[in-house]
């Protein structure tokens, strides 16, 4: 296996003290998440509601990758809590905190702490690609066929 990808991170002033994102098991795909809230304080989202949730943290992602923000399958299985935008995209040139918007889908109103873990990140190489104007497609079997014309299995 080669040598892990090296990101720089800035920690700021509300994340100290908090571990980084860091992947938990030797082949996991992604890192943790966690809430950067201050320790006194609890960040609830109502049923139906969103919130944007600080990481306390930024990076400096290499040119040619993206980090995707994606939700705790734990969290969604257990109270309807999940990622908003999944996956949220974080670009090479964004300098800015790591926040996640996250939103309830459950019944009852969800609690955020210091330290919970609200979503993980994973980092993927980004291909550059550029469009240009066809006369026509190649044609396929599938063709302009598209949200479940492949069937239901």
């Amino acid at each position: 296996m080669s040598d892990p990808l090296t990101i720089s991170y800035l920690c700021l002033p509300h994340g100290e003290g908090l571990p980084l994102p860091a992947q938990q098991t030797q082949h996991a795909a992604g890192a943790d998440l966690l809430a950067a809230v201050a320790d006194d304080d609890e960040l609830e989202i109502a049923p139906g509601a969103r919130a944007l949730v600080p990481c306390g943290f930024a990076m400096a992602l290499p040119v040619g990758f993206e980090a995707q923000v994606r939700p705790r399958s734990g969290l969604a299985a257990r109270y309807g809590v999940t990622v908003l935008n999944a996956p949220g995209t974080i670009d090479a040139d964004y300098r800015g905190e790591v926040k996640v918007i996250l939103i309830n889908h459950g019944d009852e109103a969800f609690i955020i702490r210091r330290g919970d873990r609200i979503a993980q990140l994973v980092v993927t190489p980004v291909t550059a690609f550029a469009f240009r104007e066809a006369e026509a497609l190649d044609g396929t079997a599938r063709g302009a066929g598209g949200f479940g014309s492949t069937g239901k299995a």
